[in-house]
């Protein structure tokens, strides 16, 4: 899968037309956010935050980390 396969919304699991970011969940506050919905499937994904970053893990998708 790719990020062009991406079609919902990692902060709030709605479709994503083209798998970019709608305007709602496009503001400063959800910048800093990790992801709480897989791209792929919109399931919600288990999240982990630890001080020096976060790591974020759906059921079907896999594992994603903080850059």
């Amino acid at each position: 899968m790719t990020a062009s396969d991406a079609a919902f919304c990692v902060h709030c699991g709605q479709q994503s037309p083209g798998g970019s970011d709608h305007p709602a969940c496009h503001n400063p506050r959800t910048a800093l956010e990790p992801p709480r919905y897989c791209t792929f499937c919109a399931r919600r994904l288990v999240v982990q935050v630890s001080p020096l970053g976060w790591t974020a893990r759906c059921s079907r998708h896999g594992e994603t980390a903080s850059g």
